[in-house]
């Protein structure tokens, strides 16, 4: 990071004197890695634009490091390290005082073109609050959003059918009630209902009513909650928003709305209901959205904050996850991998390869845990119809859009393996598939859980009956094994596979030299078939 010259370090100062002084932040410095501040007084949201546009917002306390006494350093989130290359006009500007700090001419990189934030559908994206790129609702018309709106509405009245209020939660009640307007930094809506039950299975069994009805009506939904499930809206252009339904319910007079809060809460703060507006629509809102917004985001919730991040107390996180998250763990840091780094690598993996030497090229390639989706596209580019399987919805997204592209056989279906009734179901359907199978299943059983394992094996019986294969490769301890993986013994994979029926072709540990030369890493490979 380069300072300004002469600069020097800056001592620290203590409140007090900060207090005294005054808040100050100064940018110091913005180069290639990110964005060098000193910081005097409280923590604060800053804007970072280009070309006067807000790309990315940062508190300057919290997301930085420190250097040497005020100096902290804002390093480029990854995500947006593609980007930089070419010439921009640089802002850093304080959020809520909206005082501009810093603004330059800079160039990145090599590049000699003006940078552009756009998604390979040619929209303007920036960060959102989760830290990924999306077309925010600040660069959308009106008309662009009419689809999200009417299908806010859309889905209200099919809660109504079942005698439940449903009203705009998270981030569209806080842009409802501060904006009467979608949060300009937001990516999303949300909407909430406060259920009829008052313990979990049934707001489950409930919410899974509600998703069947509404699919029922025409809706395009994605659960990755018990108790809250994404509706996919394409906005006039084709691009697509997410509207996530959350539960809420009463336990004792504790109000829980998944997925953060859990809170005393007086139930004539939410009724009876009033009214809320989003741009010309009016929505149900509770009694006191003030008191529904202090418990979502705290007392300073009147407080714009496009870097907002939630800090729920443990031991509600470990009750929200225990009742409704179980079908799907792991799934969002599995989902943030995958968006940061879902680009295809330049090979296929030596197990695909494998698998296309022995079976037949007529036969159908069934890929659990898709990934970034390369095995699948090199398969399917061999001739071969490929279904693959994920919980993640980032899960493959190139590599179909390449498949579509070429007019290959490449399909993505949802498989949860902690999911019984997933599991079941998709095996049923696989099972009635005709003609040769055969299932890949690379850093999957390492990176699940032992009831996951379970349903893996489980799935491939069902699905593999008849002479068809299980190629499975996993990291057994040895060295690193790379991200969310946890390492699993090939005793304990031949075993499994042995109590469904299968049949062990060939179960070996490898030794792959290519992380460190100083560690090589072991890896499992079993290769069974069912008869």
């Amino acid at each position: 990071m380069r300072g300004i010259p002469g600069a020097g370090v800056l001592p620290v100062i203590p409140d007090w004197l900060s207090g005294r002084l005054g808040s100050k932040i100064t940018v110091l410095a913005v180069d290639d890695d990110g964005i060098e501040v000193s910081v005097r007084g409280p923590d604060r949201v800053v804007d970072v634009l280009f070309d006067g546009r807000r790309i990315w917002s940062f508190w300057v306390l919290r997301d930085t490091t420190p250097r040497h006494g005020l100096r902290r350093v804002a390093a480029w989130p990854d995500r947006m390290r593609r980007f930089l290359d070419g010439h921009t006009r640089l802002t850093v500007r304080d959020h809520v005082a909206e005082e501009t700090l810093f603004e330059e001419e800079r160039a990145f990189g090599t590049g000699t073109e003006r940078i552009a934030f756009l998604n390979r559908s040619g929209l303007e994206i920036s960060l959102d609050k989760s830290g990924r790129f999306s077309p925010t609702f600040s660069v959308r018309s009106a008309d662009h959003l009419e689809p999200l709106l009417d299908a806010m509405q859309r889905t209200i009245a099919v809660l109504a059918e079942r005698g439940l209020t449903g009203f705009p939660a998270w981030g569209s009640l806080l842009g409802a009630v501060r904006e009467q307007n979608l949060l300009g930094h937001d990516s999303d809506a949300d909407l909430s209902y406060i259920s009829k039950a008052t313990t979990p299975v049934d707001v489950v069994r409930e919410s899974f009513d509600l998703q069947r009805l509404l699919h029922h009506r025409g809706f395009e939904t994605y659960r990755y909650s018990g108790a809250a499930f994404r509706i996919q809206v394409l906005e006039r252009d084709g691009a697509k928003r997410g509207l996530d339904l959350f539960a809420a319910f009463y336990d004792h007079g504790t109000l829980y709305v998944t997925g953060e809060v859990g809170t005393e809460f007086r139930e004539e703060w939410l009724f009876p209901f009033g009214t809320c507006r989003i741009a010309d629509r009016e929505f149900p809102a509770p009694a006191r959205p003030d008191k529904l917004l202090e418990a979502m985001y705290g007392p300073t919730w009147r407080v714009p904050d496009p870097a907002f991040q939630f800090n729920t107390p443990e031991h509600i996180q470990a009750r929200l996850n225990d009742w409704f998250r179980g079908l799907s763990p792991f799934r969002r840091e599995w989902e943030a991998e995958l968006a940061a780094h879902g680009t295809l690598a330049g090979r296929p993996s030596d197990l695909a390869r494998l698998l296309h030497a022995e079976v037949p090229s007529e036969a159908l390639v069934i890929e659990v845990g898709i990934g970034r989706g390369e095995d699948a596209l090199w398969l399917a580019r061999r001739g071969h119809a490929v279904v693959g399987y994920d919980y993640a919805s980032q899960a493959g997204r190139v590599a179909l859009r390449k498949a579509a592209a070429r007019g290959l056989d490449l399909t993505k279906r949802r498989l949860s393996l902690t999911e019984l009734r997933s599991v079941l179901g998709e095996g049923a359907l696989m099972s009635r598939r005709p003609g040769p199978k055969a299932l890949l299943a690379r850093h999957l059983l390492d990176a699940t859980t032992r009831f996951g394992r379970r349903n893996l094996v489980r799935f491939a019986s069902m699905t593999l009956r008849g002479g068809g294969r299980l190629y499975a490769e996993f990291w057994t301890g040895q060295g690193e094994g790379g991200f969310g993986l946890r390492p699993v013994a090939l005793d304990e994979v031949v075993e499994l596979v042995e109590s469904y029926g299968g049949t062990i072709v060939s179960a070996e540990e490898l030794l792959n030299d290519g992380a460190s030369a100083a560690a090589p890493t072991s890896i499992g490979r079993v290769i069974a078939e069912w008869t």
